[in-house]
């Protein structure tokens, strides 16, 4: 039988935190290129800071995000080997529209 693998988990532990992280990483990569001209091939040293920062790419900034944000609204749930995603207990759930 096949073992389910759980995705990295990207979030941070809050939500300040993690904007924090991404202004520090996103800067640090935009400053080792906008600051080529003037200071020279020592701003690339801020690109692996900013990679550092970012844990590794901006897009897995970008999923820890998204991770960030659903933490504690969903759950996966497992039975029998098939795995689905389920609001958690006490999750604010949206209202539905009211139609006239």
């Amino acid at each position: 039988m096949a073992t389910v693998r759980e995705p990295g988990n990207f979030a941070s532990a809050s939500l300040p935190r993690h904007l924090v992280r991404g202004a520090a990483g996103f800067g640090s990569l935009a400053g080792s290129v906008l600051l080529l001209p003037v200071t020279g091939p020592v701003s690339l040293l801020l690109a692996p800071v900013g990679l550092l920062v970012l844990r590794g790419c901006p897009m897995c900034w970008t999923v820890g995000l998204v991770q960030t944000l659903s933490r504690g609204r969903l759950r996966r749930e497992c039975h029998d080997g098939r795995c689905e995603l389920r609001p958690a207990d006490g999750a604010v759930r949206p209202k539905a529209e009211a139609r006239p």
